[in-house]
């Protein structure tokens, strides 16, 4: 008997209909190709069986002859055909509504990391790391004497990724270190984060609810323990967690700044030492802390945590080692805990070096670390910024409109700006980093309409989010510059020359 519809849709070992629109035509296009595969395979072994039972041999059956049948020959090659174009007319349907990221509401970038993932909110100052919160006790189980498996088991994070219900969330993915992906059922989204690449996907959830899902690739020897949970919060609750956040952070630097006066005990500093390492660690150089050699080598012993000096040891937490599997962790953790998980790992396991490091001993070395500038240091050059935009502003509006420039005197002009503002994100190649930034080098818009072009970086794009509008950051004679550049640059030769005043008559319209 075959199962009507909602039966499939309830059983385990049928695909999910997801909360999404993208995911429910993921699902009928599943049994749609289901219910034709299964009447293939009926009318196949139907014609096989009938022809065995009332056409053997021992009945005195014959076979027929039809060698060379033009008839036969059209029938199984067009009938296979029509199959196929039945199938790939609402496969390609739908693989086009997936792959469409225009007119997204919010767009949220996430990087993958051994074993973590990194939200990063567009236009809303909000990051964080999502991290495994499924206690050790349960799944370090191998004797049987641990935890009871809990309702979430793997499958649980310490902070959700929150999204709005009923709004285009789109989702730009990359990674730190090696291959992962992004895989929520419920959403139909799985898409490979890759280093040095970035992917898109996107989703609209019209339910409030909490959606899990996990790495889909097969990325280290803790693959399992990278799970992704997803809150949808309806708009007016999505808003206040947007504010509160936002306290967070705020109350998150003060506490920061408080703690680099204050002194903890070695028992304080042990015991959230501990926690932290179970965390963030454990994983790696194992809650004894005899590690997985080579790769991760022990910290019991070590000359880095027992007779090494201090500074080296932060230096290592606070920034990683090259070419190895010890992360960075300065932006994943705060000044305290560092100090903290230091001070654990130079007292823990019987290494017994009576060092109590304190925050303000992290801010130390971190301040004179070649990766983090000392907070003076990035006040100032924010500083030096605003005062240069403004000395740019203020030249802006005095700026010659009327004046005319060579392409020698644009190319030179505009490869400064270009490297300045643009670079990062388009390449010092013009190959970009598709499909979010688009390659420049041989590009339509390189190739096509002056005053398109114009538009595009004077207003940035409505249908990409992460190209940003430069009208009110670069002067019209820097917009000409640049444009000029990238219409003439790594083989594009155009020959257009974009003049200041050609940047003042588009915006003006």
């Amino acid at each position: 008997m075959i199962l009507p519809n909602i039966a499939w849709a309830e059983t385990q070992l049928n695909l999910t209909k997801g909360v999404t629109e993208i995911s429910n035509e993921v699902y009928g296009l599943h049994m749609f190709v289901l219910y034709i595969c299964t009447a293939i395979g009926v009318v196949v072994f139907g014609a096989m069986i009938w022809s065995m039972i009332f056409h053997r041999k021992s009945k005195g059956a014959k076979a027929a002859s039809f060698h060379e049948s033009t008839k036969v020959e059209i029938i199984w090659t067009v009938v296979p055909i029509l199959i196929l174009i039945a199938m790939a007319a609402p496969a390609t349907k739908t693989l086009i509504a997936m792959e469409n990221n225009d007119d997204s509401d919010l767009t949220i970038q996430i990087t993958g990391s051994q074993w973590k993932w990194h939200y990063k909110y567009f236009d809303q100052g909000i990051e964080f790391y999502s991290v495994l919160s499924t206690p050790r006790e349960q799944f370090q189980n191998q004797q049987g004497t641990g935890q009871d498996k809990g309702e979430h088991y793997l499958l649980e994070v310490d902070k959700h990724l929150v999204i709005p219900a009923n709004k285009k969330v789109r989702f730009l993915m990359t990674s730190d270190d090696v291959i992962h992906s992004w895989w929520v059922p419920a959403f139909a989204v799985k898409q490979d984060a890759n280093p040095g690449f970035i992917n898109e996907a996107w989703t609209k959830v019209d339910k409030p609810g909490i959606y899990r899902g996990q790495c889909a690739e097969l990325c280290g020897k803790d693959h399992g323990f990278m799970p992704i949970v997803v809150e949808v919060k309806s708009e007016a609750d999505f808003d206040n967690w947007l504010n509160e956040q936002k306290q967070l952070i705020a109350d998150a630097k003060a506490a920061e700044a408080a703690s680099l006066n204050a002194s903890m005990s070695m028992d304080e500093l042990m015991q959230l030492g501990e926690t932290t390492y179970n965390a963030y660690c454990a994983a790696c150089h194992q809650p004894t802390g005899l590690g997985l050699p080579p790769a991760f080598p022990a910290l019991k012993g070590s000359p880095l945590a027992t007779s090494g000096s201090v500074a080296d040891h932060i230096n290592v937490v606070f920034n990683g080692r090259a070419g190895t599997g010890m992360q960075a962790y300065g932006k994943q953790l705060s000044l305290k805990e560092i100090a903290a998980v230091v001070t654990y790992e130079r007292n823990a396991w019987g290494n017994n070096t009576g060092d109590a490091v304190q925050a303000a001993d992290v801010q130390a070395v971190a301040g004179g670390s070649p990766t983090a500038a000392p907070v003076k240091e990035a006040v100032e050059k924010v500083v030096e910024q605003v005062t240069e935009a403004v000395s740019e502003a203020a030249t802006a509006v005095s700026e010659d409109l009327s004046k005319q420039y060579t392409l020698d005197e644009m190319m030179t002009k505009g490869e400064k700006v270009y490297n300045t503002m643009c670079v990062a994100c388009h390449q010092p190649t013009g190959a970009g980093l598709p499909p979010a930034f688009p390659p420049l080098k041989g590009s339509p818009i390189a190739a096509g309409d002056i005053n398109v072009h114009i538009d595009m970086v004077v207003n940035g794009s409505k249908k990409n989010p992460a190209m940003a509008a430069f009208g009110a950051q670069l002067s019209k004679t820097d917009i000409a510059a640049v444009i000029t550049y990238e219409r003439n640059a790594w083989g594009n030769n155009t020959g257009d020359v974009v003049q200041p005043a050609d940047v003042d008559a588009a915006s003006a319209k």
